[in-house]
């Protein structure tokens, strides 16, 4: 598929996240201060709130559905709400529109921009669907001929996590206090996160509800779109806590999105397939078609008043499982799925060294330190560090891409009970 051409001229920049194939969706603070969803679009963001509030876009609804500021109503609308609201902003958008001179009112700055969370997340569940990131990590813990788990090859493993700590890209991450204990010491102790990590992984929306079981192919239809993610991550806290029941406090800092929920429909020309399966999938889990998508994914890390160093390259193909066998998945025991839920990729590995999604495996349980273009190495990410994922989907003479997920680590409380303690 071409670039379709837009009368917001910096949309048509072969180096831009937002073409007109793109449209994706995101909240902001206007000037009125309140929240607004918007549109980007090359440079600037469309007011969609505005734009209905003043009657310039209609849904049809009962009441306005974009008046709170984020996408949350608009998504319960459902697939064919979806399509139709697309159909209308790229005929508003595109090259000779005849009303663009009047939509310019609409368009601002995204470099004035507050971004605000895109939706309000219902549930957050965090999958371990990279088969090269868990065959890093299974051999760094058990040894290589151990290195999945039996289960690994059937099922999307996955845990629920915390939807309060999931936070927009921009926001500051402080380290966390937790139980540590040492290989060599018989208790534990209670002290800031020492091994503190990324994950880069990918987030899939959910836009409808679920009662009982749903199909693989049922479930791509729920998904509304995808962010970038960055699910942090305590090592050290994690290694102490995580048996028998998995991740606890050590995932429940924060997990940071891209600002951006780029829609299914703009990443439809990018679909391919899972890799090839070692082990038969049970007939639920056999997707109808491709169902993960072409997106080339990387990490900065920038140390406080540094430059970047790109740490990772990878690509999202990687994965095992795709996001809608992951919900699939997610909804066999009954569990109903909602409007707003939140599902992690985890984190996503390609077969190179350069190509691993987390300090863990980039710097191999920190016997392998990662040297920075600054001079500095790293094990796992000291304060001050930003960590910033990008991620794009490369078409003729365009990009699909989800602007920057970016968070900085703050130094850890000193007292985190405030002498309560």
């Amino acid at each position: 598929m071409p670039l379709k051409r837009s009368w917001v001229e910096s949309a048509n920049s072969p180096d831009t996240d937002f073409p007109l194939n793109n449209l994706p969706c995101g909240s902001f603070r206007a000037a009125d201060g309140e929240a607004h969803c918007g549109i980007a679009i090359g440079e600037m963001i469309l007011d969609i709130t505005a734009l209905e509030a003043e009657g310039l876009l209609s849904l049809d609804a009962e009441e306005e559905v974009f008046f709170f500021g984020d996408w949350t109503e608009f998504m319960a609308l459902g697939p064919a709400a979806w399509a139709a609201f697309r159909e209308t902003v790229t005929e508003m958008l595109a090259e000779g529109a005849p009303d663009a001179e009047g939509l310019a009112a609409y368009l601002v700055p995204q470099a004035d921009a507050k971004m605000l969370m895109p939706f309000a997340v219902s549930e957050y569940t965090d999958f371990y669907a990279s088969k090269n990131h868990a065959t890093n990590v299974g051999t760094m813990f058990r040894g290589a001929e151990n290195a999945l788990p039996p289960n690994w090859l059937s099922i999307p493993i996955g845990y629920n996590g915390r939807a309060s700590s999931v936070v927009v890209s921009g926001t500051d991450v402080r380290r966390p206090w937790g139980q540590l204990k040492a290989p060599d010491a018989e208790l534990p102790v209670f002290a800031p996160c020492k091994r503190f990590d990324l994950e880069l992984e990918m987030g899939a929306i959910v836009g409808q509800d679920s009662e009982g079981p749903v199909t693989v192919g049922e479930a791509d239809e729920m998904i509304f779109g995808y962010v970038l993610l960055n699910d942090w991550s305590a090592r050290d806290i994690q290694a102490w806590e995580y048996q028998p029941l998995g991740p606890f406090q050590a995932k429940a800092t924060a997990t940071t999105i891209s600002p951006w929920i780029v829609p299914k429909a703009a990443l439809d020309p990018f679909r391919t397939t899972t890799p090839e399966r070692e082990r038969e999938l049970l007939p639920y889990l056999r997707e109808p078609g491709p169902m993960l998508y072409d997106i080339q994914l990387e990490v900065g890390l920038a140390p406080e008043g540094k430059p970047e160093t790109v740490i990772a390259r990878t690509n999202y193909r990687e994965m095992y499982y795709s996001s809608a066998q992951q919900l699939a998945h997610h909804t066999t025991s009954g569990c109903p799925m909602s409007v707003g839920d939140l599902l992690g990729s985890g984190t996503i590995s390609g077969p190179d060294k350069g190509a691993r999604g987390a300090l863990l495996e980039l710097a191999w349980g920190g016997k392998e330190p990662v040297t920075l273009d600054s001079g500095e190495t790293r094990s796992f990410l000291e304060d001050g560090d930003t960590l910033t994922l990008r991620g794009a989907a490369q078409g003729d003479g365009y990009r699909i891409g989800f602007g920057e997920c970016t968070g900085k680590v703050l130094p850890a409380l000193d007292d985190p009970y405030g002498g309560r303690g």
